[in-house]
Parts: structure tokens; C-alpha cells; sequence
């Protein structure tokens, strides 16, 4: 079974930055796509930040050119770069992955999520 672990979520003042990163583990596995949603109290979940398995990026027009997608394959991990940090930026943040595995016959394609992690922008 495949998982997937955020971590680097937590406090930062307006104009700092903070980096997360999302591994995966399990067996027998490639990953896709992968991504990053934020989800805002009262607010429905929404992309922040996709990346695909050949390196093509996108962003929500409110982080476009102040946060970085990147993915290592090798680590099996992507991360967000969280540059110039905003008040509304304040989100509980979701890592996902669509991840194909070995069946008895043949593979699927299943949608992954991270369990979130806390991201608070204060003065």
C-alpha cells in the first residue's frame, strides 16, 4: 500500500517562506502527476500547485511567481517552495499523487492524499 507523508508545514510570518515536502512509500509503485491543494477553513479545497511526470508545472494564479513545485523522482517526493508568504496563504495543505501499482492482472491508476499539513502566515 502506498502512503504519502507531508512535513515542513507550521508558522511564518508575512514575507517569509517555508518549504513542504511530501514523500511517498510503499512497493511497486511509479507516480504521475503530483500536486499540492489547500484547503481554508469555510473555504473548499482547491490547487495550489500541480506537477507533471515530465516536469511541467502549474500554479494558481494567486501563488504564480511566488511559489516553486519541484519533484525528485528518486526520493519519490515533491515539494513547495513557499516564498513571500501571505495572511491568506493560511491553509491546512494536501499533498496528492496519482499512482499507479501492480495488480494480479495488470496496473491501476488511484488518486493519493496526504493526511495535511497546517500552514499559518501571521504577523
Amino acid at each position: 500500500q502506498v502512503q504519502l507523508v507531508e512535513s515542513g508545514g507550521g508558522l511564518v510570518h508575512p514575507g517569509g517562506s517555508l518549504r513542504l515536502s511530501c514523500a511517498a512509500s510503499g512497493s511497486s509503485f511509479s507516480i504521475n502527476a503530483m500536486g499540492w491543494y489547500r484547503q481554508a477553513p469555510g473555504k473548499q479545497r482547491e490547487l495550489v500547485a500541480g506537477i507533471t511526470s515530465g516536469g511541467v508545472t502549474n500554479y494558481a494564479d494567486s501563488v504564480k511567481g511566488r511559489w516553486t513545485i519541484s519533484r525528485d523522482d528518486a526520493e519519490s517526493t515533491v515539494y513547495l517552495q513557499m516564498n513571500r508568504a501571505k495572511p491568506e496563504d493560511t491553509a491546512i495543505y494536501y499533498c496528492n499523487a496519482r499512482i499507479t501499482t501492480p495488480q494480479a492482472v495488470g496496473t491501476v491508476c488511484d488518486n493519493y492524499w496526504g493526511q495535511g499539513t497546517q500552514v499559518t502566515v501571521y504577523s
